[in-house]
């Protein structure tokens, strides 16, 4: 998979340097995106994007040649086949909102259920299974067992998918529906032409979202007990977009295209780009946009690519983005060193080696000296076979100096019996494809002073346990942080889900560990971390919450995950709020959350219009000359999100208002009252601090300002308005103030940070950008 920055095509501006590094005569794929569909009309939509083309490329042959995609069934755009120059021209035309060259995304890669608090739905079979989850990943395995139809009627009415049935693949009234897309045509050995799942991820995500209920069962006995998911009775429709690869964002594209008009009610993406990039540049930004305006909630993964800050890749303000926390199990491996020592490290580790003890070799003591390596090199493990003493490390527990999976795939390929990794507070485990464990520095002493004091050092790895861990909730270290780096107003993720070793189905094809070389097949369930794995946990929630409220609306559904969230420990999560957003997700109290804060199609693109995006481009987008019409450029404060977020300055002093609307969804006659909470010097006033209800779907209206001193290089600030019925609804909306300078600027990057706050930055058909004292509005 390309490690590269991607960036919208700006050809206009930036052909001529282009011209200057490129192979400009080469046509590759790229995405034309044009926003939502047309009204009205006598040509159909493929053939004006055919019209399009054969306008660029001189003939009709050469379009259908070109043409990969017609996005036509829930948006506007296609995906052709272009040179530089000829990409440059599309986007010079009328109605063209974005033009970007192809790029691969990633993947952002049981007890959990229990963990939270929500031991089984009580809605049942009737109201759940009329909900349909779609998932967006690397396809399903049918038969696993996660997905046995048994007891499950005909899909909903509404399903207007279809099942494609290569290499035998079957759908049943569990899994309903099925897609693959592959837009180069081109597969690797092994990979199914097909959407069944060779990789693992996808029957990972999808029975984490809606497997049913599955006694006995483990990971190599480990982990033992009922795996489920969390919305079981719900349907399932799988959308294969990844592969061996990565995931094309012009096959993501499809997939939304196709699985918004196919009838899902709810949607799973734990995928994104490896930077982020602006929402309509963005395929998940803009399929899940609209999905939005279809009625559909799309959960996204945050990424894994914490704990810096800003490093969200997947921050739309219309998606529920999700971070990923520990559980209260956490999985290890002890090692016995020969003179006794018991030593406790992290590993999944389902070899027994019947407390049989073998060679303690350390890397660094198998150097090759007859090419010149040294202990320096070799003390890793991550070298080549002829830099270490193969002879060595055969039949050998070797010591390596990092925490990797490449050193263990390498002594696993040197015939080596074990492996000890090493890592500073591991807080999930892996497993591998031989007994190994991974130790703390302080015992990585222990085992280098008992190697170097013992004449012929032994040692043994035991079978893996699981222990509880007390200190759950805790957001993982890999786990991406926020601020968001567009809409600092905006904060993300949304809410934290449990995302670490995570017991799940899996497909018998593939390995069960991630190191290379590993060929155990056969395996049903599997143990991974990931957002990836936190993201289908909240997309469940939300299903859970779409079978109770048919008739919400995807922002009225994040609000009630949102504001009945579990509140998080801050002592044990530093970054706070940009780690966890509104807290743990609690799926049980989601369903009656008394107040919610709703949000129209209308309202997003009204903030898209305060924060400076292109009028003529959102134009396009909603078909509608009015947009942004009485619009003014400035803050996000009056936006209806559950959380209040403010940026300020650096030096300048922390003052705004949030105005917010509830709407009643609990009890006819009810008043709540506020409470709030924040941290010395800054003080909050909310007006009214009574809000009285006299009928459901009534709406009142509230202001919170925010006022304190000037504040320089000030992380986070965090607090809460929390409004109470005086019962069991509590309505919690976190409170957060930050300032600090965080470039985006990469030497791969294209988005840096502007030496002139106070200059505008025009992009042709994408945005138009003021610096308005928000901070991370980046070009």
């Amino acid at each position: 998979m390309k490690n590269t920055r991607m960036f919208s095509i700006l050809y206009p501006f930036l052909l001529a340097a282009l011209v200057l590094n490129c192979h400009c005569d080469e046509r590759k794929l790229h995405i034309v995106y044009m926003g939502d569909l047309p009204k009205g009309g006598d040509l159909s939509i493929s053939s004006s994007h055919h019209t399009i083309l054969q306008t660029v490329l001189g003939s009709a042959s050469s379009a259908k040649e070109s043409l990969v995609y017609s996005y036509e069934r829930s948006f506007n755009g296609f995906a052709a086949k272009l040179t530089v120059n000829e990409a440059a021209r599309i986007a010079e035309m009328e109605g063209v909102v974005s033009v970007n060259s192809n790029r691969m995304l990633k993947l952002h890669t049981t007890r959990s259920w229990d963990f939270m608090g929500f031991t089984d739905g009580n809605l049942g079979p009737g109201l759940e299974g009329q909900v349909i989850i779609g998932l967006l990943d690397t396809g399903v395995w049918p038969e696993h067992p996660s997905f046995n139809d048994t007891g499950f009627g005909p899909p909903p009415s509404k399903w207007k998918g279809t099942c494609q049935t290569a290499t035998n693949f079957r759908c049943n009234n569990k899994i309903i529906g099925a897609r693959y897309y592959k837009s180069d045509n081109s597969y690797r050995v092994n990979e199914a032409p097909s959407p069944r799942d060779t990789e693992g991820h996808g029957t990972h995500t999808a029975s984490t979202a809606g497997g049913v209920e599955l006694p006995g069962t483990s990971f190599y006995g480990l982990a033992e007990g009922v795996a489920r998911g969390g919305a079981r009775n719900a349907r399932i429709a799988v959308y294969k977009v990844c592969w061996v690869t990565g995931c094309s964002n012009a096959d993501v594209l499809k997939a939304f295209d196709d699985a918004i008009a196919d009838g899902v009610d709810i949607l799973s993406v734990s995928l994104g780009s490896l930077f982020p990039h602006r929402f309509f540049d963005d395929p998940i930004a803009i399929g899940s946009f609209h999905a939005m305006k279809n009625g559909i909630l799309t959960s996204n993964s945050a990424g894994n690519s914490g704990p810096d800050p800003v490093s969200v890749v997947n921050f739309a303000p219309w998606t529920l983005t999700v971070a990923a926390s520990t559980i209260d199990r956490k999985f290890v491996a002890n090692l016995v060193l020969g003179n006794g020592q018991f030593l406790t490290g992290i590993s999944i580790n389902s070899f027994d080696l019947n407390g049989n003890s073998y060679p303690l070799v350390w890397g660094g003591d198998a150097a090759n000296i007859s090419i010149g390596a040294s202990s320096d090199n070799t003390r890793t493990c991550m070298l080549e076979s002829d830099e270490m003493n193969y002879g060595m490390l055969a039949g050998a527990i070797v010591l390596c100096e990092n925490p990797f999976d490449a050193a263990a795939s390498n002594i696993f390929h040197f015939n080596g019996t074990g492996v000890i990794m090493v890592d500073n507070a591991p807080q999930y485990a892996s497993s591998y494809p031989l007994p190994a464990t991974v130790i703390s520095p302080d015992d990585l002493r222990k085992v280098m002073q008992y190697i170097k004091t013992t004449k012929y050092p032994v040692a043994t790895i035991l079978v893996g346990e699981t222990w509880k861990d007390a200190m759950a909730p805790i957001v993982v270290s890999f786990s991406s942080r926020g601020p968001s780096p567009y809409s600092p107003d905006i904060l993300k993720p949304d809410v934290t889900a449990p995302g670490v070793d995570i017991l799940a189905g899996w497909s018998p094809l593939a390995p069960p560990s991630f190191a290379y070389g590993d060929t155990r097949s056969g395996v049903y369930f599997n143990v991974v971390s990931g957002t990836s794995m936190s993201c289908p946990h909240a997309a469940a929630a939300a299903a859970y919450v779409k079978a109770a409220h048919p008739d919400w609306s995807p922002a009225v559904i994040k609000s009630a995950i949102m504001t009945t969230a579990y509140v998080m420990d801050p002592s044990r999560n530093t970054d706070k709020e940009f780690a966890y957003g509104s807290g743990h997700i609690n799926p049980a109290g989601a369903v009656d959350p008394g107040l919610v804060f709703d949000a129209s199609a209308a309202d997003y693109i009204d903030l898209l219009c305060k924060q400076g995006y292109n009028t003529t481009t959102l134009r396009v987008l909603t078909g509608d000359n009015s947009t942004c019409a009485n619009t003014t450029i400035g803050r996000a404060f009056d936006f209806n999100y559950p959380i209040l977020s403010m940026y300020v300055e650096d030096g300048q002093e922390i003052t705004g208002t949030f105005t917010r609307t509830v709407t009643n969804v609990g009890l006819p006659n009810s008043t709540y009252t506020a409470t709030w909470q924040m941290p010395s010097p800054i003080s909050v006033t909310v007006e009214p601090s009574v809000l009285e209800f006299s009928v459901v779907g009534e709406r009142k209206s509230f202001t919170v300002t925010v006022v304190g001193p000037a504040i320089k290089q000030q992380p986070i600030m965090s607090g809460a308005v929390t409004w109470s019925d005086g019962g069991r609804r509590s309505v919690r909306t976190p409170v957060v103030v930050y300032n600090y300078n965080y470039d985006l600027g990469s030497e791969d990057s294209k988005i840096s940070k502007p030496e002139n706050k106070k200059d505008l930055l025009k992009v042709k058909k994408g945005l138009l950008h003021k610096n308005y004292r928000n901070g991370f509005m980046k070009n």
